[in-house]
């Protein structure tokens, strides 16, 4: 009897420090790594509610001032290799990670599970990433209204000019299904991570090495055009008012999502509320679980 108690004892007690996988989050446009407010506060959370789990919250550059400013001038390329370098640095993160991404972080984590598979990235959480582009910018919460105007003349204007693919990252995911072509050959980021100039057969091998990839569209978001692009849909070509279904477009099988949805590694999640507004509630209902995994 005491040796059943001993025994049971030791097995809630490692039921209780089971180690989880870490977390690695990326902020989206307008945002840091560790505004408190924001990320700081997720964090908070993810280690209270993981068990203290280690989690690591991605900062572009030196300091907080230059992470602020890669979300609009330093090509997501850039970013991504930079991202890389600096997971493969971090020890604790060698056994593998989890990864959740804010906006546009969710299509730079998604480049960065492609291009960079080591170390092992294991489930990839979108909130509200930009996964087929947008084609409108509605309205720039975090920036002055005269810098928003500016930046959608820009994007309406000169998108695929070399300039503004170069220094502008928006410019980089902007889609303009009036102008496929032009899209796909002068887009330096998406239309290659999509598989659209040619295809890199090991982005959809990386890709379904993931256990599971999350993606996240918030039902009456105001900031992505059109916001099935967080479920990856996007406007069919030549028109931009009809939304073409997942399975019907080229990216389903180029990235092989298909092979996803086979093995039941492609999940579809959505939640009230504007762009990145969900409740403490939803998130620890619907995300915490997700990220529940122990180390193996």
């Amino acid at each position: 009897m005491i040796l059943k108690c001993l025994i049971s004892f030791v097995l809630i007690i490692t039921l209780v420090n089971a180690e989880k996988y870490p977390v690695v989050m990326w902020h989206g446009m307008g945002d840091t790594c560790c505004f408190p407010f924001s990320l700081g506060s997720i964090k908070k959370l993810l280690q209270s509610e993981l068990n203290n789990t280690y989690v690591k919250s991605l900062q572009i550059g030196g300091n907080v001032v230059m992470d602020y400013e890669s979300g609009f001038f330093i090509h997501p390329n850039k970013q991504v290799e930079y991202a890389c370098q600096e997971l493969a640095k971090d020890e604790r993160l060698q056994k593998g990670y989890n990864a959740i991404g804010f906006s546009q972080g969710g299509q730079f984590l998604r480049a960065l599970a492609q291009r960079c598979p080591l170390p092992p990235m294991k489930v990839l959480i979108s909130m509200g990433g930009q996964h087929q582009g947008v084609f409108g910018l509605p309205k720039c919460p975090s920036l002055k209204s005269k810098t928003c105007e500016y930046i959608r003349k820009i994007l309406n204007k000169a998108a695929y000019d070399t300039w503004t693919q170069l220094e502008l990252v928006q410019a980089t995911y902007w889609h303009d299904p009036l102008n496929e072509e032009l899209y796909k050959s002068h887009s330096t980021f998406l239309a290659d991570i999509n598989n659209e100039v040619f295809v890199n057969g090991l982005y959809a091998d990386n890709l379904n090495k993931l256990d599971k990839f999350v993606l996240v569209k918030f039902m009456n978001d105001t900031i992505v055009q059109p916001k099935e692009s967080q479920w990856f849909e996007f406007y069919k070509p030549g028109q931009d008012k009809e939304i073409l279904p997942l399975k019907q477009s080229a990216v389903y099988e180029q990235l092989g999502l298909n092979h996803m949805t086979t093995n039941q590694k492609l999940l579809f999640l959505e939640t009230e509320g504007d762009h990145l507004q969900f409740n403490k509630t939803w998130f620890l209902e619907n995300i915490i679980p997700l990220l529940s995994r122990d180390v193996n």
